[in-house]
């Protein structure tokens, strides 16, 4: 025969028990939630600095297939890249404000892509928070690279 309600054997959690595992849990949310935080605010800088890197590949395809020079121009102060064809300005894009950008190189902030896919090259360093980037462009074959510092 079955067991009554009232019985002895009946299992279940005491108060006490939800209690302490309700606390295990809030205090591991509590640990995750800075470090989770961090990641996402990482995670879009990295995108940031993928968004600018893609600005300028797409001015080197456009340079060799259109068969006219490219210009890509950073004003750090508007906090916008610019890119022109010849002199004729086709394209622009804002820059995070919390960037500080400056050029590493001797090119300073602007680059220049040819029809041929060769650059004037350049080197920039992003720093965004306490991280910094380093988007390069190789001369000889205008490839673009990001990496962080």
């Amino acid at each position: 025969m079955g067991r009554g309600a009232g019985e002895l054997g009946e299992r279940g959690f005491t108060l006490l028990e939800l209690v302490v595992v309700l606390f295990v849990i809030a205090l591991a949310a509590g640990l995750a939630a800075p470090t989770m935080t961090r990641s996402l605010d990482s995670l879009k800088v990295r995108g940031e600095i993928a968004g600018f890197s893609a600005v300028l590949r797409h001015a080197r395809e456009q340079a060799i297939t259109t068969r006219r020079t490219h210009r890509v121009v950073v004003d750090p102060t508007e906090h916008q890249v610019r890119v022109f064809a010849g002199e004729e300005l086709r394209r622009t894009r804002a820059i995070p404000e919390r960037w500080t950008i400056q050029a590493a190189g001797t090119t300073g902030l602007a680059v220049r892509f040819e029809p041929h896919g060769a650059s004037t090259g350049g080197e920039y360093r992003i720093a965004v928070n306490d991280v910094s980037w380093r988007v390069t462009i190789d001369p000889m074959t205008g490839r673009v690279r990001s990496a962080r510092e």
